[in-house]
């Protein structure tokens, strides 16, 4: 594990990383859209159900993902630049774990 923090970023390692900070964001908006649609009445004739809950919960799922992959809500974004400023930062030390401070500057955003 310290030893992928340690080695110069390249293309490929790029494209991992921001294919896992999309990742991450749609599995944010997946709880948001989930917990929107828990709030949506489906009582009727044609609504509710055992069937209603397992599709809309993969409705949520996809749309979700739909959301993420066509830009998101600039989470990835976010999520990618500290990742790659944890990495450059841990280049820069002999020990990840000083670096983990330094590049992560949380608190000023």
């Amino acid at each position: 594990m310290i030893e992928s923090l340690t080695a110069p970023l390249q293309a490929p390692h790029y494209q991992q990383l921001r294919q896992q900070a999309q990742e991450l964001e749609g599995v944010f908006l997946h709880t948001l859209v989930k917990q929107m649609f828990s709030g949506i009445k489906t009582d009727g004739d044609f609504g509710g159900g055992f069937g209603e809950e397992t599709w809309r919960s993969m409705q949520a799922e996809q749309l979700a993902q739909s959301m993420a992959e066509a830009g998101g809500i600039g989470l990835a974004d976010q999520i990618l630049g500290d990742l790659i400023a944890l990495q450059e930062a841990s280049q820069s030390t002999t020990n990840p774990a000083q670096a983990l401070p330094a590049a992560y500057d949380g608190a000023n955003r």
